[in-house]
């Protein structure tokens, strides 16, 4: 192989390692100032390797649905956090912590399912 053939590959092997790297970031998420957000589940999905969950939300800004993600399945188990906390169609709180840059959705860091159970500290002051 070529030495230029060589660096190209190397160079692609670089750059495409970037986004994956990225990807498991937290930078975008703002911990230090969680928000409770209530609305009702469109879509969830326990997986790995992110909790992706989509609420219908009405408030100040007006009703649109929103999606929010959260850690590993096994993550979210081990606090408690299963499948059979709500469903589709439930109305539930959550805590995030919201996107630095103001968009919608945000980081899931705790539930309080439909039932008034809750994984994590939902209720703590802001």
């Amino acid at each position: 192989m070529k030495i230029s053939n060589l660096i190209a590959v190397l160079m692609l092997a670089v750059l495409g390692s970037a986004p994956a790297l990225a990807h498991h970031s937290a930078v975008q998420f703002d911990f230090q100032n969680t928000v409770l957000v209530e609305g009702k589940v469109i879509q969830v999905r326990f997986a790995n390797p992110h909790m992706h969950l989509v609420l219908a939300v009405s408030d100040a800004k007006g009703a649109r649905e929103i999606t929010f993600e959260g850690h590993s399945r096994n993550n979210m188990s081990r606090q408690g956090l299963t499948p059979n906390l709500f469903k589709v169609g439930d109305t539930i709180t959550i805590r995030i912590a919201p996107m630095r840059n103001g968009a919608d959705g945000g980081y899931v860091t705790a539930v309080r399912g439909p039932d008034g159970t809750e994984v994590g500290r939902v209720t703590a002051a802001d």
